[in-house]
């Protein structure tokens, strides 16, 4: 099987292209390698896949690299918003399964540069789909996020409640993509599934997510952030349950006959289902690191949101889901690597 995974240079991109390189699936990654944060940490990413990535300078744009560690892999330095290299992509590859994952990220930055996600999230997403529309896939994987409930109050959050209030556009070019993607199964056949990713965290995990941000500052002896007076609640989960469970989703596309109105169209909440106080995630990076934090309470931020918390019944029931790392277990192996010498960023 042949699979394009976009956003291969990110967190849960670059360990899903590891899965599936190692099970013996030909793996094409591609990212844009962009700065929205520390390029070293994506660059480490890519080492870890056994791409060759420059010491110094960037790296090229559109030459396809062979992994030097995975015989399955390959990486192209491109982005979704580029239609003509996309489109040229395809022809040449004739990919058997699409996971796309490339995207602006970040709650509070789309406050700030909103026209970023416009062009990644919507745009470069659209492109996606147009490619999967001429060149015919299998299943078109993408991520969705949990950020869609938005001021949904009912918890735990299920795929069934109204997703109709963002507070982000963030959240909002997310459900717009699912939106999208629906109405391209519905026209043209493609087996599409979203995942609404929860909280990612773990060994490799971006800057300026709470894990590494909390890390780095604990460590150094620097206060931390701690928005709504920590009274959050996050849906936490570990990034081999998250890779996992979406090359579980990808196997198995979903059937026109098994879903509703005849649309091979699916959407699943991804998470570990077992939320927890913001409070008691700081005191579990606070015991491994055998440090205290120094707390500074902020009020709410916008953009943000009280509560994460995922159903994920149906990805039990129908895909087999069943994430496997607890809290105690995941911020261990967290901070093992966050102190270890593979850390760029240490």
């Amino acid at each position: 099987m042949k699979v394009l995974v976009t956003g291969a240079a990110g967190f849960i991109g670059s360990k899903i292209a590891h899965l599936l390189a190692t099970r013996g699936d030909e793996v094409v990654g591609l990212d844009n390698i962009n700065d929205y944060y520390d390029v070293r940490l994506k660059a480490g990413r890519l080492r870890e896949l056994g791409i060759a990535y420059p010491a110094e300078g960037e790296f090229p744009w559109h030459e396809m690299h062979v992994s030097e560690k995975l015989p399955h892999l390959r990486f192209i330095r491109m982005g979704i918003e580029d239609k003509d290299s996309l489109d040229a992509l395809f022809a040449q590859e004739h990919f058997d399964k699409v996971i796309n994952l490339a995207a602006q990220a970040g709650v509070r930055y789309s406050i700030t540069n909103p026209y970023a996600y416009l062009t990644s999230n919507l745009v470069g997403f659209l492109n996606i789909l147009e490619c999967c529309r001429h060149f015919p896939v299998k299943h078109l994987l993408f991520a969705s996020s949990s950020s869609v409930y938005g001021l949904n109050v009912k918890a735990p959050f299920s795929e069934e409640d109204k997703v109709d209030a963002p507070v982000s556009l963030y959240a909002a070019s997310k459900k717009s993509n699912e939106l999208m993607a629906h109405s391209y199964s519905k026209l043209y056949g493609i087996p599409a599934t979203g995942l609404r990713y929860f909280t990612v965290y773990g060994p490799w995990g971006r800057p300026d997510m709470a894990p590494m941000l909390f890390a780095s500052a604990i460590s150094q002896g620097k206060p931390i952030n701690v928005f709504n007076h920590g009274d959050m609640i996050r849906d936490f989960t570990f990034i081999d349950d998250i890779a996992f469970g979406s090359i579980q989703c990808l196997d198995k596309p979903p059937v026109a006959e098994e879903c509703p109105n005849g649309v091979p169209f699916r959407v699943y909440n991804i998470g570990c289902s077992h939320p927890v106080k913001l409070m008691d995630f700081i005191n579990e990076i606070e015991q491994a690191l055998g440090s205290k934090a120094n707390m500074i309470m902020k009020p709410m931020q916008p953009g943000d949101v009280y509560m994460t918390n995922a159903n994920t019944t149906k990805l039990e029931q129908e895909i087999g889901y069943k994430p496997q790392v607890r809290l105690h277990e995941g911020i261990g192996k967290f901070i093992a690597w966050y102190q270890s010498e593979k850390n760029p960023l240490r």
